[in-house]
């Protein structure tokens, strides 16, 4: 199995990040390969809502969502990982998201796009203080993106009061809890 990891925050060895990486981890331990991609390494436009759009399925913005596609293609599971920003996750997420909703329209409008097979999804979110409400709302647009690409909400982790950096690394608890996601995901199947 192959398990594509999206880091969405934009801090390079914050919370976020080493979940995901302790996730990854854990499902490697499973026999699994991975990907990881640090969504503020990239250089990407938000949708622009083109009113010539395709309707395959297919962006026909060029830049570097077009790897991002491609990995979500070639997954046979997907862990998103991401901090909370205003009560939601963060705008480099965000904007992932709403890079597919070309391929949404094409499912849902224009019918062009089969369904595909069902792979499992994670997502782990993490909050700098201790409000579990923000939660729904970035629980809900990951829910949405991963009803659309048929993806199974399989497993989550949300983790409270981790405002400062790194400071999941004295949380053993949410260590170990990410590791179990990795290995549950490669237990609830793949192509």
């Amino acid at each position: 199995m192959l398990i594509l990891g999206i880091n969405g925050s934009p801090r390079q060895g914050g919370n976020s990040e080493i979940l995901l990486d302790r996730a990854l981890q854990g499902a490697k331990t499973a026999g699994a390969k991975f990907k990881k991609i640090n969504l503020g390494e990239l250089k990407y436009a938000p949708c622009l809502s083109c009113a010539d759009a395709r309707k395959d399925g297919v962006c026909k913005i060029k830049d570097d969502m077009t790897q991002v596609y491609a990995a979500f293609e070639k997954a046979d599971g997907i862990i998103i990982a991401s901090p909370v920003y205003f009560g939601s996750i963060s705008a480099q997420l965000k904007m992932l998201i709403d890079r597919f909703q070309c391929y949404w329209s094409a499912k849902y409008v224009h019918k062009t796009v089969p369904p595909g097979a069902v792979r499992p999804g994670a997502f782990i979110c993490v909050e700098a203080g201790k409000n579990t409400v923000f939660f729904e709302n970035s629980r809900a647009v990951v829910k949405n993106l991963f009803v659309t690409l048929n993806i199974k909400y399989t497993a989550e982790l949300l983790a409270t009061g981790l405002e400062e950096k790194a400071a999941v690394l004295n949380d053993v608890k949410s260590l170990l809890a990410a590791e179990e996601i990795g290995l549950q995901l490669i237990k609830k199947g793949g192509k």
